[in-house]
């Protein structure tokens, strides 16, 4: 009887320390593996560690943020689907949560107006995005998308290899892509014909590049709008 009882206060303790969860403005991030493989679940993340873990984690690795909550029946939908396709891809990206109730705060600053609310940061800024719960295919599309090779690299590579468009190319290997892209504006009016839909395309692939919500892209979307229309 004493040895069911001491069972009974083991088992009981430890099922509170696998109920635990850190709260608070100041929890730790957790990054706990699965017993099997090598999975790794995602880290929960802060208003105060976000700038760490995934602005500055960004400039090496793409980075997704998943925003979710406790309550959204598809977010939990979406959550173990989601890590199993990041995991399929080992270390080639990395996943994070944030609790939009927690959190509200990253949720204005990144118009979250619906979850799950998926996006894909590199170099600091957001590059793709989606919301909803996706199924395993088209998440793998998205996947494959963010993590191919940058269509801005490959035609820089084509540009210098053809010796087509110098400026433009001296400009992105000093990293001036303002630069560039002025240089583009200013000679799509006397371009014609192909050397006109290169200039566009360069263009496209570096608002590509720079993301949705990138205030230069921005402007030169429209400028470049005005020169070829």
């Amino acid at each position: 009887m004493g040895a069911d009882a001491g069972r009974s206060r083991a088992d009981l303790a430890r099922r509170r320390r696998t109920r635990a969860c850190p709260c608070g403005p100041h929890r730790r991030l957790l990054v706990r593996r699965h017993w099997h493989g090598t999975a790794v679940t995602p880290a929960d993340v802060t208003e105060e560690t976000f700038a760490a873990e995934v602005i500055a984690r960004s400039a090496e690795v793409p980075v997704l943020v998943d925003f979710w909550a406790e309550w959204c029946t598809p977010c939990h939908a979406l959550a173990p689907v989601l890590e199993a396709a990041v995991n399929d891809r080992a270390d080639a990206v990395v996943l994070v949560k944030v609790d939009v109730d927690a959190y509200p705060g990253l949720s204005e600053t990144y118009a979250v107006s619906g979850i799950p609310a998926v996006k894909a940061f590199r170099d600091g800024r957001v590059v793709a995005h989606f919301t909803g719960a996706l199924s395993r295919p088209a998440l793998d599309v998205f996947l494959d998308d963010l993590l191919a090779p940058a269509r801005a690299d490959t035609l820089l590579e084509e540009l210098r290899e053809g010796g087509e468009l110098p400026a433009v190319v001296a400009a992105l290997d000093a990293g001036d892509v303002e630069g560039a892209l002025r240089i583009i504006v200013e000679a799509v009016p006397t371009a014609a014909g192909a050397d006109r839909e290169r200039l566009r395309e360069v263009a496209v692939a570096l608002f590509e590049q720079r993301g949705t919500d990138d205030p230069l892209a921005s402007t030169y979307r429209r400028r470049l709008a005005a020169a070829l229309y």
